[in-house]
């Protein structure tokens, strides 16, 4: 017996999708590599969202039969609004993922993490044979902290703690990221504070470090990471 699933069978994004047309070509493009019988990462943003309407497509007219594993709840609710399969990283691992980025620098290092998923999108694309990171040329940047500072998902009983630690490893500026829908700080889907931080410099070994402190879940700094990047044009 099925519900009746009017909230999520009329989700919509909840921000502006900038660039809708250059995205849904290039969500075109990643639902084309989709083969039969694939497990898929999915992500979170906007193309992430576009790219699922593609693939629930080839579902409908060539019975294709895929399963996703999503990295939000607003992913998982919209694979049940478009009647694609999910799974679980509890019992399949992905054959391939696709997901957004905010920062990509030349060296395919990223900054991740507006949406709040950063924790489950690095699991996905650590979990994955192969990973596409799509987006548009807005967010090409010549060194990672341009435009974006770093979010960092912090236990909520370690915040004044992890706070010091990382004013000692030279951050300039930590902000307790607040949320828009209610009081008080944002809760990321794991129950935790995200702690949006700068740091003048972005060194290679920072997302280990930030890693290493006591309290923190996880950074969205990708550094290093065997990705692929797609730019919508």
């Amino acid at each position: 017996m099925k519900w009746d699933n009017q909230l999520i069978n009329h989700l919509q994004w909840s921000n502006a999708i900038i660039n809708r047309e250059g995205k849904e070509i290039v969500a075109q493009e990643i639902a084309a590599m989709a083969k039969e019988g694939d497990v898929i990462g999915a992500g979170s943003g906007s193309t992430v969202y576009l790219t699922l309407f593609a693939l629930a497509e080839r579902i409908r007219k060539e019975s294709l039969h895929i399963e996703v594993i999503p990295a939000s709840a607003e992913i998982s609710m919209s694979c049940i609004q478009l009647g694609i399969p999910q799974t679980t990283l509890w019992n399949k691992r992905p054959d391939w993922a696709f997901d957004g980025a905010d920062e990509v620098d030349p060296e395919r290092s990223l900054i991740k993490g507006r949406g709040g998923a950063m924790f489950k999108e690095k699991l996905l694309i650590k979990s994955s044979g192969k990973s596409f990171i799509i987006i548009d040329d807005t967010k090409l940047v010549d060194h990672l902290g341009s435009r974006f500072p770093i979010p960092v998902e912090v236990f909520p009983s370690a915040l004044t703690f992890v706070e010091s630690e990382m004013r000692r490893l030279g951050a300039s500026e930590i902000t307790l990221r607040l949320a828009g829908g209610k009081d008080g700080p944002v809760l990321t889907e794991n129950g935790n504070f995200i702690l949006d931080t700068r740091f003048s410099y972005i060194d290679p070994s920072l997302e280990e470090n930030l890693k290493a402190i006591t309290g923190v879940i996880e950074s969205g700094l990708f550094i290093g990471y065997d990705v692929e990047i797609v730019v919508a044009k």
